[in-house]
């Protein structure tokens, strides 16, 4: 049991440079034998719909030990998450999620299309390398549920 639990606290530690391919893995040590499910956000107009449902999600379920949740995000949405340029209430919501387990995640081919990177955005965003929607198929082929609100 020691060394799971050093497993885990190093996986978090780390969590940032772990690549986009392993959320999987990594999320499974973040809460076993835990549902996952996958958040497609696209649309601008619903990233506060998105993130109440992601707390609801949590809050349902009996907490992120029993849930793991990725939020992956790309096209207009990402626009709401530029560090500089946040809502104050979506950088608070986010940053309290993130805490709580949520995995974050930007679309590659969207930052590019923003000409931004990783340290334009919130803090805790991982890059999908392969793309917003490839991850969302990735993730699905893992076992996450798929949810767009």
């Amino acid at each position: 049991m020691h060394r799971r639990n050093m497993l885990t606290a190093a996986i978090k530690i780390v969590g940032a440079a772990i690549p986009i391919s392993l959320l999987g893995r990594r999320a499974e040590a973040d809460a076993p034998n835990a549902a996952k499910v996958v958040y497609h956000l696209s649309d601008a107009d619903k990233v506060d719909f998105v993130l109440g449902n992601i707390r609801n999600h949590y809050d349902g379920m009996g907490g992120p030990q029993n849930v793991t949740i990725a939020l992956v995000v790309h096209g207009p949405a990402l626009q709401a998450f530029h560090l500089a340029t946040a809502k104050p209430n979506v950088k608070q919501r986010t940053a309290e999620l993130k805490t709580t387990g949520l995995h974050l995640n930007a679309c590659a081919n969207t930052m590019r299309g923003q000409n931004i990177t990783l340290t334009d955005l919130l803090p805790g965003f991982m890059a999908a390398e392969k793309g917003g929607v490839v991850m969302l198929a990735e993730l699905q082929s893992q076992g996450y549920a798929y949810l767009r609100p």
